[in-house]
């Protein structure tokens, strides 16, 4: 899965033609407004790749805009409770799994042109819900979180999770091991899929943690490294030449 910050479908597209199986897009983080996702996850259809939105958290409408406009699932940050997880899966499922208010006017129900019926199961069946566990509390309760029926994978948010315990970024520290295996066995344990953000041991170990959906990489890093190297070449250019003649350094923060 490839992780995609920008707004512009094109860079979906650009995913897409990488022979990436998912694209996460975020209206977490990123100020990404309701018609670009929607454009994102049409060009995500139109390559035939899996499209993940992460959510804000908030309200039944945050969670479900994404479904409507033809997402494969959601990615629902921040989750720390069992209780959590049930109020997530009633606001994201339809009867008899939970209380989705019902729609079918939009990409996912084809405008009206799929058989209720057949719009309730494909919702309940193949639409993907993702907790998000990243956080001591909910690492305290992942078992029972696992546990909650109507969900479909974990999410190690190693991140923030390393950010809380105050070792950021130090994804080989034994507290953050600890966690990131203790999540895939809850995950194993009651037939969820466990996810990374990305590659945080060899990948024959995390298979065997039970980890079957990885992320690869993102454009914002992807580009930003790629721009560097560029500067970087030209800057190389000018080394032999007399001072004044070279261009001038540039804060990074300027």
């Amino acid at each position: 899965m490839l992780k995609l910050n920008l707004s512009d479908p094109r860079a979906i597209e650009l995913a897409g033609l990488s022979g990436t199986d998912a694209v996460w897009l975020c209206t977490e983080h990123v100020p990404n407004d309701w018609v670009a996702i929607e454009n994102q996850i049409r060009a995500a259809r139109i390559h035939d790749v899996d499209c993940f939105v992460r959510v804000a958290r908030g309200s039944y409408s945050n969670y479900i805009l994404p479904l409507e406009a033809g997402a494969t699932g959601i990615i629902v940050p921040h989750v720390a409770s069992a209780e959590e997880a049930r109020q997530i899966v009633e606001w994201t499922r339809f009867h008899p799994l939970g209380k989705r208010a019902l729609d079918g006017g939009n990409v996912d129900g084809l405008f009206c042109q799929l058989p209720m019926d057949d719009y309730i199961r494909h919702s309940n069946e193949e639409i993907v819900v993702v907790l998000q566990i990243e956080s001591p509390e909910a690492l305290e309760n992942v078992e029972k979180i696992a546990a909650v029926p109507g969900f479909d994978m974990l999410l190690f948010g190693a991140g923030d999770f390393s950010h809380r315990i105050g070792k950021v970024g130090k994804m080989d520290s034994p507290e953050i091991v600890s966690a990131r295996k203790r999540i895939g066995a809850a995950a194993r344990k009651h037939g969820k899929v466990a996810m990374l953000p990305g590659l945080m041991a060899p990948l024959p170990e995390l298979l065997e943690e039970g980890y079957r959906v990885f992320g690869c990489g993102s454009d914002v890093y992807g580009l930003g490294l790629y721009f560097k190297q560029r500067v970087d070449f030209m800057r190389e250019q000018f080394t032999g030449l007399p001072p004044a003649a070279r261009p001038p350094a540039k804060s990074t923060y300027a």
